[in-house]
């Protein structure tokens, strides 16, 4: 639980979708993760605590309580964290303006850059029509999400096996599938208007798993992705300068070996 002696501090940290409560959060690798990276500020940008997958049925490991405590554990040591909750941890907006063991939650918030730039920090989900205006179909996307996950775990164990890297059968879908790829262009413009809207020079989110940063809309449009596939987080460097860490792409390099994913079990 201890931060390595090597970590590094930036001005501020953001991460989203960690999706702590199923069996498809990467809780080790966030916990890695968090013990090589520090900052001075954390956003939490939602869907953190998936209260739709635990609401059916409840999971929590050790090591997803480790990532509560070591999040706490950042707060007590001077980071200032500021949750924003998503649509799977809707349940927390209940609480905007309340400070949980010193997590303040919060719809929006506006952050300052070190260079002055202005930026609207938001989950996002807010966009997502689907979500907004069919949630029947949105708990139907979620569960076919889970299923494509399941099947991912067991496709690279195999792989694995035959000493192929680790591949994310969902990730490709989102980046092959046309329908999937004009989400995320429609997801990414409508955040950017929303962006202009309030006046700022960009626009910090999650919801759609898929991390990007690019000025394609006008403004400045950074999407922190998420501890389920991809495990990517953004960082705020003490000039300004925003940075995409991917984090299962630099363990690999670093282990230089795929990614170890559990065995998995049969069924019942």
């Amino acid at each position: 639980m201890n931060d390595a002696p090597d970590a590094r501090r930036y001005r501020s940290l953001f991460l989203s979708d960690v999706h702590l409560g199923t069996k498809g959060c990467q809780a080790d690798l966030l916990l890695d993760f968090l013990r090589y990276h520090d900052a001075d500020t954390l956003y939490l940008v939602g869907d953190i605590v998936d209260g739709w997958r635990l609401r059916s049925g409840w999971y929590w490991p050790q090591a997803h309580n480790d990532v509560v405590q070591k999040l706490l554990r950042k707060g007590r040591k001077g980071t200032r964290i500021v949750y924003l909750p998503g649509n799977h941890d809707e349940f927390l907006r209940d609480y905007y303006g309340s400070h949980f063991g010193g997590i303040e939650v919060v719809e929006t918030a506006i952050h300052e850059a070190a260079d002055g730039k202005r930026f609207l920090v938001i989950h996002g989900d807010v966009f997502d029509v689907v979500v907004r205006h069919a949630r029947w179909l949105a708990f139907l996307g979620d569960g076919a999400y889970t299923a494509a996950l399941g099947l991912n775990t067991h496709l690279n164990w195999i792989r694995r096996k035959l000493g192929f890297p680790y591949w994310s059968l969902s990730q490709w879908a989102k980046l092959k599938v046309k329908n999937a790829v004009n989400f995320i262009g429609r997801f990414e413009e409508a955040v950017a208007t929303e962006a202009r809207r309030h006046k700022v020079d960009g626009v910090i989110c999650g919801h759609i798993h898929h991390a990007a940063q690019h000025d394609n809309f006008g403004v400045r449009y950074l999407n922190c992705g998420d501890w389920v596939e991809s495990c990517t987080a953004i960082v705020e460097h003490e000039d300004g300068r925003f940075e995409i860490i991917d984090w299962a792409r630099l363990t690999r390099a670093r282990t230089s070996a795929p990614l170890l994913l559990e065995r998995p079990k049969a069924a019942a």
